[in-house]
């Protein structure tokens, strides 16, 4: 006889894999943290503009084909007028002549300024958020509020307290005593704690934007810019604003190098706001991946280019990348008209020793940061490198300085639009390099000579702007960010 058996099911959830989407829009990634950051800070610096901004900074780039001059180049030029690209240089000299004097936009030398009491009070809004989730009980008071329940002398001074010793606690002991018989003879003494374990390595986020400040304790001269031009030796194409189309691939020419070169539309600017005439002693201090080198190379003038950057890493693109478009790279290597180094930009030695200097610092790369997770500056692991960025880029564009002989130029640039990393480290890097060696220089103001590029470039307002020209993300026409300022040693 079968007998029957009661089953009990007992339905239980199992667990998705982390792989699995309801797992995953959990996760914060790192781009997620880095576009949070910039909501917070460049919504308060561009305020409606950011929403545009933040659009195009989401949607790929638009790009440019430099032609190699070492190539098939006729040919190359003929296919990209073929797809309907249009060279840079015409373009150029077409709304240069339409702006005239009488109808162009003039620009005064004093320029207001409206930044800096925006980043200020951002500083002073992330330092606030900074105590209260560090001090929750204990925040102190700042300027401008009242604290009614509690009396100012039970307010705590944060910074004071992490430097705080045991020493310092009056309810302490200090004549405690280990017996030896009970414990290591050594021990006769209690030794206080000297500092604050794990705080040693902080650096707070508002400290970052301290980095920026506008009050000029050098003397400083800005000048208007008016001469600019495209050497008819480069040949530089792109589609019309509002063409989003793609440039064909570089292909293989008769001489083994490629065609032409794709890189961001606005990295073109700081190379050719510097200006490079036939002869001259070119550095390109942080030259990886080495387009802007590239591109000061095909105009066929610099007498000598040192293309450097601090990792081998990076040195090894450099190098593939020119023997990619120079069949007798190595050959122009040894007739000294290139070399590829490797050292610290700021550590470089050979002073008054360049007519022109390109200073493209390392940065927050913003367009990077919002799109890719491999390499972002945004990772956890990598704050306090993030937040001394200014530091590094300073000390970059001071020794840089010096480098330069009497009456040479150099530009400064980088792909954030952080004025922080921008005017904030020009001013920074001039205050420092006046008071370390008396060096001065001239900011020559690109606003005129920018215009007409108007119709290819949206650029940020003049006003925003104190020492340099700002490229911004803007979908009909979207290039950059790309911050440059040209510098004038006197």
């Amino acid at each position: 006889m079968l007998r029957t058996r009661k089953v009990l099911l007992t339905l239980v959830r199992s667990k998705h894999r982390k792989t699995h989407w309801s797992q995953a829009q959990k996760k914060q990634f790192t781009k997620d943290r880095a576009l949070e950051n910039f909501d917070d800070f460049y919504g308060q610096v561009f305020g409606n503009r950011w929403k545009s901004i933040r659009v195009a900074l989401l949607s790929e780039h638009k790009y440019m084909a430099l032609v190699n001059q070492f190539g098939d180049c006729e040919k190359t030029t003929a296919f990209l007028q073929a797809d309907g690209a249009i060279n840079l240089r015409d373009i150029y000299n077409a709304k240069k002549q339409y702006l005239t004097q009488d109808n162009a936009e003039m620009f005064s030398d004093d320029k207001i300024f409206k930044l800096d009491q925006k980043i200020e009070a951002f500083a002073e809004s992330q330092q606030r958020q900074e105590m209260e989730s560090l001090y929750k009980k204990d925040a102190p008071v700042f300027v401008g509020q009242t604290k009614s329940s509690e009396s100012m002398d039970d307010v705590v001074d944060y910074k004071k307290s992490l430097n705080r010793t045991l020493r310092d606690d009056t309810e302490i002991d200090f004549q405690r005593m280990i017996d030896p018989n009970e414990g290591t003879a050594g021990l006769h003494e209690f030794i206080p704690a000297s500092k604050l374990k794990g705080m040693e390595d902080y650096v707070a986020e508002s400290d970052h934007y301290k980095y920026y400040n506008t009050n000029a304790d050098f003397p400083i001269t800005i000048e208007m810019e008016h001469n600019f031009e495209i050497p008819e030796t480069l040949n530089i194409f792109s589609y019309e604003r509002g063409n989003v189309s793609d440039f064909r691939p570089p292909r293989t020419c008769s001489t083994g190098v490629l065609s032409h070169f794709l890189l961001d539309g606005a990295s073109v600017l700081p190379a050719l706001a510097l200006d490079v005439q036939p002869g001259d002693r070119v550095l390109d201090a942080c030259a990886a991946p080495g387009g802007k080198s590239l591109l000061m190379l095909q105009t066929l003038r610099p007498g000598t280019l040192v293309c450097n950057d601090v990792q081998e890493s990076r040195v090894n693109r450099i190098k593939k990348l020119m023997n990619s478009y120079f069949y007798d790279f190595g050959d122009a290597c040894r007739k000294r008209h290139c070399f590829v180094t490797q050292q610290d930009a700021r550590h470089i030695k050979e002073y008054e020793m360049y007519d022109r200097i390109l200073v493209d610092v390392p940065c927050t790369t913003d367009r990077h940061s919002v799109m890719e997770n491999d390499n972002n500056i945004f990772k956890s692991s990598r704050v306090k490198e993030r937040l001394r960025l200014p530091e590094l880029q300073a000390a970059v564009l001071s020794n840089c300085l010096k480098l330069l002989r009497p009456g040479g130029s150099l530009v400064y640039s980088t792909c954030s639009l952080s004025p922080v990393q921008n005017d904030g480290v020009v001013h920074m890097a001039l205050s420092n390099v006046f008071n370390d060696t008396g060096i001065t220089a001239t900011v020559r103001d690109l606003s005129l000579v920018m215009q007409p590029f108007s119709d290819m470039y949206k650029f940020a307002y003049p006003n925003t702007l104190k020492y340099g020209q700002l490229v911004l993300p803007f979908l009909p026409a979207n290039f950059g960010p790309m911050y440059f300022c040209k510098l004038v040693r006197n």
